[in-house]
């Protein structure tokens, strides 16, 4: 399980390299390079190639390529996989960044915006849990599916941890395993949730003793 710095900026980041290694499907391919240990910035053309992503960052399209999300999203309707209605609720940034930052959050060496974890179930519980004690999120928490993208502008207009399924798209080029998940916490709170984390995981081996207990005594 690692923690990935993503800030979004009007200029490069001081000291950050920009990123070199070529055009990508998506952004989200992004996310699993600084989940690899590197650290960089991209400019909106880094984007371009994922129309979905694209809108989602609120990157618009060059001239020639505007067509794109449209038919990206048609061809989608077309075989049943998402309907044109659902498009203007997909979370969107609310301005346009400069550059976006990616990098390594014990070393990213930038401040993030939001801090996106890749857990299974039982880890995002965990986190999720630690996320509410430290006023990072709620009862109730902010979840959605595709695109899996959609969940950073979703923690930056909610400024509470949110959770991704994941999409299609991003399991396909990131290699994100089925038993995993997303989890976004805003980067102004991400200190405050690591300091409940010790907490909720004792509290937790305390309630799984409790359990078993219950199962043992009880079930049938």
């Amino acid at each position: 399980m690692k923690a990935v710095a993503i800030g979004f900026f009007d200029s490069p980041p001081p000291g950050i390299p920009r990123w070199e290694g070529g055009p990508v499907p998506a952004g989200c391919v992004f996310w699993k390079k600084a989940m690899d240990g590197q650290t960089f910035y991209t400019v909106p053309a880094d984007h371009y190639n994922c129309a979905v992503g694209s809108h989602t960052h609120s990157i618009a399209l060059p001239a020639e390529r505007a067509h794109e999300l449209n038919d990206t999203v048609a061809f989608m309707a077309r075989n049943h996989y998402v309907e044109t209605a659902e498009v203007p609720g997909i979370p969107t940034l609310a301005r346009s960044p400069g550059t976006v930052a990616y990098g390594p959050m014990e070393n990213a060496g930038f401040k993030p915006d939001l801090v996106l974890i890749a857990a299974k179930p039982a880890q995002a519980m965990l986190i999720y849990e630690a996320a509410i004690k430290a006023g990072a999120g709620g009862a109730v928490a902010n979840a959605l599916g595709r695109p899996a993208c959609a969940v950073l502008p979703l923690t930056m207009a909610s400024r509470q941890t949110s959770i991704s399924l994941g999409c299609k798209g991003n399991r396909t080029f990131t290699g994100l395993p089925d038993e995993e998940m997303y989890v976004a916490i805003p980067g102004d709170k991400w200190e405050a949730v690591l300091e409940r984390v010790a907490e909720v995981h004792e509290a937790n081996a305390a309630m799984e003793r409790y359990y078993r207990d219950r199962k043992t005594q009880l079930q049938p």
